[in-house]
């Protein structure tokens, strides 16, 4: 892209900066679930603000919402009006390391190797912070301006499930109004393929108890007659499924919308490999994917639900003796199709546990995460403009792709701005782990994000607001 050479070679000389920042963040164990300090997460939410700051945006600033932690917010709106005004989001929160001890390197320490740097939210979601930040810097340190107006908005909580959202949007949401959303959140089809995604799985979960016993029995002693809460969690967990692990909730799947002829057409035009996908999962062999075998993988990925057990309360198996178990618990979490009302089926899902639990066991269920699917049709100035800039910056055309996850914020905030376009891409690839053991960013396939994100300003401004409308 000729006309963008001066911001493309600025971002090129700044990046080494760009990682700085990238490192400095990810140093910071920003960890939002419930039961982690939250000291370290207004600590990193200070430290975006003043990054934000730092590289030339104004009114940066914490915005509160009681009982959850801040979100940070900027701008830059001296482009005109007749630019348009586009909010960028991300998030600065991250998971929960898991076992310390199977990661290769420290977990918040980052560290490069083989071209990738790991650390606990290299990738999830620091880098797309960081990719905002890269492209604005770029703009003004070339041409002391922005090609359009820009918010920015990074989230503190996504990863608990943005469960203030309503809330926060109920507070601040004038305040974002844009004419066009990018988030940089999600993951490429591949190295070196950008993506451009226009579909999320939505996504309910709980946590379910069985209560059998008001305290621990010797299984020899009383073993038989008197049941046992894990055995009975257990048995109770293996209703929710079928043989192929579908999900066998009467009525569940009732309100699914089937994909349209378009949507199947762009699944059906990406390059799948079935053997590269089970290498990425790291699959063992022998071991089957789930799902109808009709249907194909890709659309089992992204537009079927899908259960899982996240986790469970019972005795490590390190520590059990024989004894049996009053009570156990276990999360149950199920990503939601499009057309899928979520809490439809969290009270599905909740009356379903009730109905089934054996032999009389006491049930008692916390509801979690409820949030809906979001598709949109990837068509307009836009998505072109998107598809444009990501093919000059990765030199190689972007695809149209779904994703399994949940994004909330996507669907609130094109909903409460009437339908805005919502421009999703990637700084994840398959390989980056995001959520797991050994996290980690691809370094080259960022600083084209950094760059694509750059180049999308560009077209976006040369569109003007007007020129952004279908």
């Amino acid at each position: 892209m000729g006309e963008f050479d001066d911001v493309a070679r600025t971002l090129d000389e700044r990046m080494p900066i760009h990682r700085s920042d990238l490192e400095a963040l990810v140093r910071i164990p920003s960890i939002s679930a419930a039961g982690f300090d939250p000291v370290p997460v207004r600590v990193c939410a200070e430290a975006v603000r003043e990054l934000l700051a730092a590289r030339g945006l104004e009114h940066a600033a914490l915005l509160e919402v009681d009982g959850t932690h801040p979100a940070v917010y900027a701008d830059w709106l001296h482009a005109g009006d007749d630019a348009p005004t586009v909010l960028l989001y991300a998030h600065y929160d991250v998971q929960p390391t898991g076992d310390a001890a199977q990661w290769s390197s420290p977990i918040f320490e980052p560290t490069e190797r083989g071209g990738r740097l790991y650390g606990r939210g290299a990738a999830d979601d620091k880098a797309g912070i960081l990719a905002h930040v890269a492209a604005i810097d770029a703009w003004l340190t070339a041409r002391d301006a922005l090609p359009v107006n820009v918010k920015i908005i990074i989230e503190g909580e996504e990863e608990i499930g943005s469960e203030h959202l309503m809330e926060f949007l109920d507070a601040h949401g004038d305040l974002l109004r844009a004419d066009v959303v990018v988030v940089t959140d999600l993951e490429n089809w591949a190295v070196g393929t950008p993506s451009i995604t226009y579909l999320l799985r939505g996504l309910i979960d709980c946590v379910v108890e069985v209560r059998a016993l008001d305290h621990t029995l010797h299984s020899g002693m009383y073993g038989g007659p008197v049941p046992d809460a894990l055995h009975g969690l257990v048995k109770l967990l293996a209703t929710l499924t079928d043989e192929r692990g579908e999900v066998t909730i009467p009525g569940f799947l009732d309100d699914i919308r089937l994909l349209s002829p378009a949507e199947r057409t762009l699944l059906e035009s990406l390059d799948f490999d079935e053997a590269h996908f089970r290498a990425d999962a790291g699959v063992l062999d022998g071991v089957d994917l789930l799902g109808d075998p009709a249907t194909p993988v890709l659309e089992r990925l992204w537009a079927r639900p899908a259960l899982s057990i996240l986790g469970l309360d019972a005795p490590a198996v390190a520590l059990s003796s024989n004894t049996l178990s009053p009570a156990a618990a276990a999360r149950v979490s199920i990503r939601l199709a499009p057309g899928q009302d979520p809490e439809r089926a969290t009270k599905l899902l909740g009356d379903f546990l009730r109905e089934q639990a054996p032999w009389g066991l006491h049930i008692a269920i916390t509801p979690g995460w409820c949030a809906a699917a979001w598709a949109e049709e990837p068509t307009g100035p836009a998505f072109e403009a998107c598809a444009r800039a990501l093919g000059a910056a990765y030199g190689t055309p972007a695809v149209f792709t779904g994703v399994g996850a949940t994004l909330p914020f996507v669907e609130a905030v094109t909903s409460a701005f009437g339908g805005v376009p919502a421009l999703l891409l990637g700084v994840e690839d398959p390989d980056s782990r995001a959520h797991g053991i050994d996290e980690s960013l691809h370094l080259a396939d960022w600083a084209k994000g950094c760059l694509g994100e750059a180049y999308l300003l560009g077209e976006l401004g040369a569109l003007g607001r007007v020129g952004l409308r279908p």
